[in-house]
């Protein structure tokens, strides 16, 4: 979801399968920034037809790949069953290691999830040196990172139903 290198290819919207689920999975902290990022990443996706969204709250972005994993083992065979995830946060620069050790682990969480889970999970945690470059990235200068996160969405749920019929 870099803000540069952008093919200007944007087909979101164009088909969403009727009942799709969305569960956005955001953080407590810096919540003035990940409320921003919410809202646009809800607003996208209803415009995009996704009707079923699901905000789950964690207190920080280390909890996000727990909460993602906890959340699909107790939804997948039950009538509301996701077809995405997106995790939400806003990881700001400190004075110690502290920020890479967060970053890094939320990172690699998501990864995994991807790698493992049958349903994609989109990483929509800004990891920024400062509070102006957050709010740069929620409807400043650098667009907006919520929306971005939601356009991702789509299209994975998209392209997983494209090769879940390669066969069909």
């Amino acid at each position: 979801m870099a803000s540069s290198g952008k093919s200007g290819i944007n087909d979101t919207g164009t088909f969403i399968k009727k009942g799709a689920c969305v569960v956005i999975v955001r953080t407590e902290w810096n919540s003035e920034i990940v409320d921003k990022l919410e809202e646009g990443c809800k607003q996208k996706l209803s415009e995009s037809g996704i009707e079923n969204i699901i905000v789950l709250n964690t207190p920080g972005a280390v909890e996000i790949p727990y909460a993602i994993k906890h959340c699909w083992e107790k939804l997948k065979d039950k009538e509301i069953n996701p077809n995405a995830f997106i995790a939400l946060g806003t990881v700001i620069q400190g004075d110690t290691p502290h920020f890479d050790y967060v970053c890094k682990m939320v990172a690699d969480g998501i990864l995994q999830l991807n790698l493992t889970l049958p349903v994609p999970t989109i990483f929509g945690v800004l990891t920024v040196n400062t509070k102006q470059q957050a709010l740069d990235r929620i409807g400043g200068k650098d667009g907006h990172k919520g929306e971005e996160a939601a356009d991702a969405a789509v299209k994975m749920i998209n392209l997983s139903d494209t090769i879940d019929n390669l066969n069909s």
